[in-house]
């Protein structure tokens, strides 16, 4: 499952919304969405992630808490990064790079070397 941070990145980026767009959709700073979007960022509060939820127009809930379908018409971002072209081309490269982004900078250099080993 997506961090919460991963989810407003997706929906953000599924939005085709960049960083000081939705800043200023919610009535924020950018510095403030960048800080959602870290994995070691703060998190929005309620209010900002309902304003999050209608403007990139994805369910609160999925939002919130991973569950269920993002759009209300069931359409994409079932928990998975939606591919974009600036970071990833299918959903297995997205559920990779999000679980190589949540590890500690020694272990994505392992995690690395084990990639070029399977003959990358």
């Amino acid at each position: 499952m997506l961090s919460m941070s991963d989810r407003i990145r997706a929906a953000r980026t599924t939005a085709g919304l960049s960083q000081s767009q939705l800043a200023t959709e919610t009535g924020v700073k950018r510095s403030a969405v960048a800080q959602w979007e870290r994995k070691e960022g703060t998190s929005p509060s309620v209010s900002h992630l309902a304003q999050i939820a209608v403007v990139t127009k994805v369910r609160f809930e999925w939002l919130a808490t991973g569950r269920g379908c993002a759009k209300p018409d069931g359409d994409g971002l079932h928990g998975t990064v939606q591919p974009n072209a600036d970071y990833v081309q299918n959903d297995l490269e997205g559920n990779i790079l999000s679980l190589v982004r949540r590890l500690p900078p020694r272990k994505r250099k392992v995690a690395h070397a084990i990639i070029e080993m399977l003959g990358v």
